[in-house]
């Protein structure tokens, strides 16, 4: 059933590389909603409330590692779990840990590699709904 997983938001700039993430994981149970960028990702997150996010990095308007650094610094969303889906080099993913991502999936990934990170994240997401801890006191 749709949404039982968890519920995921989906940012990259290419659509096709969306719609390939979109399938794998709602195949799965998961329910998804997708954004073109960082900049949409941070006008959906607040309305979609998910359980993870995947980020591509090189973006237009807001690249993922700059979206990776919003989300956790915004209260409403510093404990939303953070996968960096993209072909990076070893500085970009190094970046994008210390902007805060929880993750990383170099392109091109296997569907299989993508789903257990996914559901990896989604076990350690705090429950929507749930009060979340304050910083440093998880």
């Amino acid at each position: 059933m749709p949404g039982e997983s968890g519920r995921v938001l989906v940012v990259d700039d290419n659509k096709v590389i969306r719609q390939l993430i979109r399938v794998n994981l709602e195949l799965e149970g998961f329910e998804v909603v997708t954004a073109a960028d960082g900049a949409e990702c941070l006008d959906v997150v607040q309305q979609v409330r998910p359980d993870v996010v995947t980020l591509d990095v090189v973006m237009p308007r807001l690249d993922g590692i700059r979206t990776a650094a919003r989300l956790r610094t915004d209260p409403r969303t510093h404990d939303v779990r953070i996968v960096v889906v993209s072909a990076c080099t070893p500085a970009e993913v190094e970046r994008a840990v210390a902007a805060g991502a929880d993750a990383f999936l170099g392109k091109p990934f296997e569907p299989g590699e993508l789903l257990s990170v996914v559901r990896r994240l989604v076990e350690n997401a705090p429950r929507r709904g749930a009060p979340a801890a304050a910083p440093g006191t998880a």
